[in-house]
């Protein structure tokens, strides 16, 4: 939905986004039991329910009627009876996925007054604190010993950025139904550590042997007593910090010695595993947990962490005088997915995550307006108008001159704005796809990454992940998520209109144009085909992640005229 609460409460609001989601991936054949009839278009479930179905979509062309009061049961008992017997684990996967995610919306309701008390006042607002300390009270934050306190104003608007990221948590993935689902989460652990509920704790450390350690040294360690751990381990050992959540995995590993004093207070960004240390660094952890199906592992393979810096240097070789890289180069690992890190360092100015543009302020109104507000003299437009020509500047520039494209959906941009023209922050590249020939054509090395996953000549492949990620993504969910339609469509339209323009009929600018402004459809994943109700042996899928077979209307040739239920949910 677009504003306010979910119509018909929890259940309805997410048995509808499941139903659309296997209608839109076509799972199971579900798409040949539409039906057209001068009642208008309906979905004849298996169980004989005629589901009425209503255009305005984004990224489909029917989606559930507002008015339809779907049970959740309902749903899952046709995603049985229409599955391939062969997808039967992963059917019952996702109906736990289904449930938790159900279960998780309760719990953001029940705590919803609480959490948005804390972030209309100034508790996300930290006061300067040096120091690292043990307890978790939600009304302090923490800099780390020998950081130079912000200013006043520096400070609301750098540790400002965690209110946006808890502000962000509260809408919906605009395609995966189920994203509220951390697979086998409590609720006292949802509640501790997802960012939604805005909280504060600290990490835990572990002692790894020096000699399996690799990387960085970890620059803000404790020593080994703060953190529960015998002094004299430090001649032989080395401290990793290790997510509380993922503690249980580290107790398993024979030759880890798992610490009992927790040590250094941090708040989650909206990825969760990805913590905020101070206002200028963040600590990327291993969680044990999945998001965005079942095969998503929130775990942290040792060698994306190398192939996220060689991408990093690589994207620093195709300078953009409008963007800005986070610094992703000091990292270790253990060889183990549950021990590893990564620092990411980022620049100075008010950092707004991309994914809390439209989402709604605890006082009413769209993060978008606020920010407007103190940027852009209330002007929503002027805002959202540089961000797309930002994005859309960016991303066609790589993807014409470097048959290069980036997985940086909304939640791995922000805005960063001070001094000067507001300018778009890049993080997290470790999807990067990229063509080996049109490096050496444009002069650039060839980066040596371990994963072969992220080099492909096929410029299709390196299309499809423009459409899904930049324009699906990182342009269309947030600007119709703030606008209304026809208004949204007209600057997603101009701004990669411009873009293009500057590349004339350049081959691969041509190839873009006809995937994107020209076409008479439009890409899209299949998100839950892929990561959640079948077999990569049965999808072929090498990435789970870049897995199509859908696709929509071109809302860039006719935008949707109501946006009722399909994009997310705003819950303040």
């Amino acid at each position: 939905m677009i504003g306010g609460r979910a119509p018909g409460g929890r259940e309805p609001y997410l048995s509808a986004r499941v139903l659309n989601a296997l209608l839109r991936e076509d799972y199971g054949g579900l798409a040949g039991r539409v039906t057209r009839s001068k009642d208008g278009v309906a979905l004849l479930l298996p169980g004989g329910r005629r589901v009425r179905l209503t255009p305005g979509s984004l990224f489909q062309d029917f989606v559930v009627a507002p008015e339809e009061a779907l049970r959740l049961e309902e749903v899952l008992s046709a995603l049985r009876q229409i599955s391939d017997p062969a997808d039967a684990a992963g059917v019952e996967a996702f109906t736990r996925e289904c449930h938790e995610a159900l279960r998780a919306l309760g719990l953001h309701d029940a705590r919803r007054d609480e959490v948005l008390a804390r972030l209309g006042g100034d508790s996300l607002i930290a006061r300067p604190d040096h120091g690292s300390r043990t307890d978790t009270r939600p009304d302090h934050g923490s800099l780390l010993p020998g950081h130079d306190a912000p200013s006043a104003g520096r400070t609301r608007g750098r540790l400002g950025a965690v209110r946006y990221e808890t502000l962000a948590a509260s809408v919906d993935h605009p395609v995966y139904p189920t994203a509220r689902c951390r697979a086998g989460l409590s609720d006292e652990e949802l509640t501790a550590y997802a960012p939604e509920f805005a909280p504060v704790f600290a990490l835990r450390w572990a002692a790894v042997p020096r000699e399996r350690a690799a990387g960085a040294a970890m620059p803000f360690a404790p020593d080994f007593p703060a953190a529960g751990l015998p002094r004299e381990l430090a001649g032989t050992h080395v401290l990793f910090p290790v997510h509380p959540l993922t503690v249980p995995e580290v107790e398993r590993i024979p030759w880890a010695i798992m610490g009992s004093e927790p040590y250094l207070e941090v708040r989650p960004t909206l990825s969760m595993r990805t913590v905020v240390i101070d206002p200028a660094t963040h600590l990327k952890l291993p969680l044990a947990t999945s998001t965005l199906g079942l095969r998503n592992r929130r775990s942290i393979r040792p060698d994306t962490l190398a192939d996220g810096a060689r991408a990093e240097r690589l994207l620093r070789e195709m300078p953009d005088p409008g963007v800005l890289l986070a610094d992703e180069q000091t990292y270790g690992h253990a060889g183990h997915e549950y021990l590893g890190w990564l620092v990411r360092r980022l620049p100075p100015g008010e950092i707004v995550t991309v994914a809390a543009l439209p989402a709604p302020l605890p006082g009413g109104g769209l993060v978008v307006e606020e920010i407007a507000g103190r940027w852009y003299g209330g002007d929503v437009t002027r805002l959202l108008t540089d961000y797309l020509r930002l994005l859309s500047g960016f991303h066609v520039r790589l993807f014409v001159r470097y048959g290069t494209a980036l997985e940086a959906h909304q939640q791995n941009l922000s805005l960063v704005l001070g001094d000067g023209p507001a300018r778009l922050l890049v993080k997290d590249n470790d999807g990067l796809l990229t063509s080996p020939d049109r490096l050496r054509a444009a002069g650039l090395a060839v980066p040596g990454f371990t994963d072969a996953r992220m080099l492909t000549d096929d410029p299709h492949a390196l299309a499809d992940v423009f459409v899904t990620i930049t324009l699906h993504l990182a342009a269309a969910a947030v600007t119709f998520g703030a606008l209304p339609s026809p208004q949204a469509s007209r600057l997603v339209r101009d701004a990669l209109r411009e873009a293009l323009a500057e590349y004339g009929d350049d081959p691969m600018a041509r190839l873009l144009r006809a995937r994107t402004l020209d076409a008479a459809r439009l890409v899209g994943k299949s998100m839950i085909t892929a990561g959640t109700l079948v077999d990569k042996a049965r999808t072929g899928a090498r990435d789970v992640n870049k897995f199509y077979g859908t696709s929509g209307p071109n809302y860039l040739r006719q935008p949707p005229q109501a946006l009722q239920n399909v994009i997310m949910r705003r819950t303040p």
